[in-house]
Formats: C-alpha cells, structure tokens, sequence
C-alpha cells in the first residue's frame, strides 16, 4: 500500500543547482502530464539564481537545502531517505516529461517483478535509450513527437544492459535490497552505471519502455555552474574502473556473473537515513 491508502504513490527526486529557467520548465511539465499521485522532493545544492525561492514555491514539494553542492549521489540518497512513496524516480532538472510518462514507466514495474528499473527513450542519452535524430523544433511538437511515439511503440520495450539516471524509475524497496547511489562519484556521472550494476548483480532486470519519450537536454547543471564535465567524467571513470576493473571482462554480463552473488559488504551503499531526514512540515 501507498501512502494514505492509496495503492499507488510515487515521490519524484528532482536535485537542482541553478540552471532556474530549465528546472521550472520541468517542473511545469511535471504538473502538466502526470496522472498519477506524486510528491517531488527537490533537494537544492546551493543555488544562488532564485531556484530556491522558486522551488519553495511549488506546490506536493518538499524542498531540502545544502549549502554547498554535495553532488547528485548524495543529493539523491537524501531525497530518498524522506521518499514517502513505494516507488521512486529520479528525474533530472533538464528534462521535460510528455503524457502518461509516469503510468507509462510505473506499468512495467508492475506487470514484471523481475525488473528493477525501468528508464524512458529520450534525446541526447547513450545506447539504446536514443531515439536517434529528432525533427521537432518546440516544445508543441515535442510533445506530439511523444504521443506519436508512445503510440508507435505501446507497451513495447526491452532488457537492457545498462540505463541512464536522467530518468530511472523504480521501487523504494530496490534501496533496501541494495542501497543508494555511491557518493564518491562525485559531483555527478557513473553514478547511475554503478546503480545499474548492483541492480543485476541483486539479479534485477533493467527495462527500456519503448512507450515513453521525455525530452533531455543534457548536462545543463554542469554548463550552468561552468564545471568541466570532461575532466569530471574522467575522474569518475577512473574511480568506476577501480571499483569494478571492467576490462577485465568481455561484456557486462560476465561482469555481472563474477560479482554474483549479492555481497553486501561490497555491493551494498548504505544510505545514513537517520542523518539525511528531515522534519516534514507539509
């Protein structure tokens, strides 16, 4: 059961540094397609452009508020240590969602218990999650680009080997079986491949929903606060191949058989809950 006695609830993560403009025009997107019930947590690591204010301003929201940035791991594991929902998402602040994304991502969780996150088709995403080039030119067209697609492709989708965080959808159990996101990849990137990673060797399946297109611009908090996302990506790639030495294996697959069985003082991250909970007062 749900929160309230609603079978279904689910509590969106949304973390923000900056970047105002394209956070609220998620956030009117949010409002505008989702038909189920939700609540966001936006957890702001030190804005300094209105976000905040704008953020406590948003209505189902609760907001928390770092000083600094502490990264989008931590960020995250914060939000879902104050989820109130049974299931989760993770949804970055450059994105636009399109109608029925949430029913849409939250069926194949659903209908398939072997699945452990599902994650969207999109633009400017890696493997098999891109759709390729894209014709729209606003955001009207985008959104009949989605409908299109999402009728295209109904209840179509595929196992997968890996899923980007930009959007991942699972349920808040998942965090107990396994544990958040690994904060030393910090601030951001290979956070999410190391997720999906744990995810499999716990012998959870990973899901692409055909069915569900949301608009990505990618990378928007890293050229926003003018941060070099190729020396970042490259630190935290290093700090992925120490973790996980892939090059010691032909594929994921073997990578993940060898890790196999689920080890919890190795695959396990522990989220501190107890110092990430916050008082609610809405």
């Amino acid at each position: 059961m749900g929160v309230k006695g609603k079978v279904d609830f689910i509590s969106i993560i949304i973390v923000t540094r900056n970047a105002k403009s394209i956070t609220k025009q998620c956030v009117d997107s949010i409002f505008k397609h989702t038909d189920l019930n939700f609540e966001i947590l936006f957890i702001d690591n030190g804005s300094s452009d209105g976000t905040l204010e704008f953020l406590k301003g948003v209505p189902k929201s609760i907001v928390i508020q770092n000083k600094e940035n502490s990264g989008f791991a931590k960020a995250c594991n914060q939000g879902i240590a104050n989820a109130k929902g049974n299931y989760i998402v993770l949804l970055n602040n450059d994105t636009v969602v399109t109608k029925g994304w949430l029913s849409g991502l939250l069926y194949w969780l659903k209908i398939d218990e072997g699945i452990g996150i599902v994650g969207p088709r999109s633009t400017n995403v890696g493997g098999n999650q891109n759709v390729g080039s894209v014709n729209y030119k606003s955001m009207t067209e985008m959104e009949e680009f989605a409908a299109n697609f999402s009728r295209v492709n109904y209840h179509t989708g595929a196992m997968e080997g890996t899923l980007s965080g930009f959007c991942m959808m699972f349920h808040k159990n998942l965090t107990y079986q396994i544990g958040g996101l690994d904060e030393r990849f910090f601030p951001g990137t290979f956070e999410d491949d190391d997720f999906c990673i744990r995810t499999q060797i716990f012998g959870k399946k990973l899901w692409r929903a055909n069915d569900v297109f949301i608009h990505h611009v990618g990378h928007q908090t890293f050229n926003k606060n003018e941060e070099n996302y190729n020396q970042i990506f490259s630190e935290n790639q290093m700090k992925f191949n120490a973790k996980w030495n892939p090059s010691k294996f032909k594929n994921r697959t073997e990578l993940i058989q060898f890790e196999q069985p689920f080890n919890c003082s190795r695959h396990y991250f522990p989220i501190n809950r107890m110092k990430y909970k916050i008082t609610r007062d809405k």
